[in-house]
């Protein structure tokens, strides 16, 4: 039985769920599946991204820790963000086989990574 079975769920937390829910739905060109004033929740490829109002109090956010999202193309997005007011926490790095990888601060500070990986195929 393999322990682990993958990526699940990346929850964020933010300071006014109603805001971070507009954002995140312009983001991600998607209404959440999960609405409510404790938790908002996204459905992205098969993936959670939570939006959690008291994560702030409990969690403490650090650069080494990074989830990445799947996009087919790096340029595009990256323009996308920084047009949303995202700030470039990183710039696009190829890291090897055509893999490119980028980061951004979202408006209430968590890191939102990018990834365009073609060799990637979920479950």
């Amino acid at each position: 039985m393999e322990q682990f079975l993958g990526l699940r769920t990346v929850i964020y937390g933010v300071p006014d769920i109603v805001e971070a829910r507009a954002w995140y739905t312009q983001l991600l060109e998607q209404e959440p599946y999960f609405d409510e004033e404790f938790y908002v929740g996204f459905n992205v490829g098969g993936y959670e991204l939570g939006l959690n109002p008291d994560a702030r109090s409990v969690t403490s956010r650090a650069d080494g820790v990074v989830a990445y999202w799947g996009v087919d193309n790096m340029a595009q997005q990256v323009e996308r963000l920084n047009a949303m007011g995202a700030r470039q926490h990183s710039e696009v790095a190829d890291v090897g086989g055509g893999i490119l990888v980028a980061t951004f601060l979202d408006p209430y500070g968590n890191i939102f990574g990018l990834i365009e990986n073609p060799h990637f195929r979920a479950g």
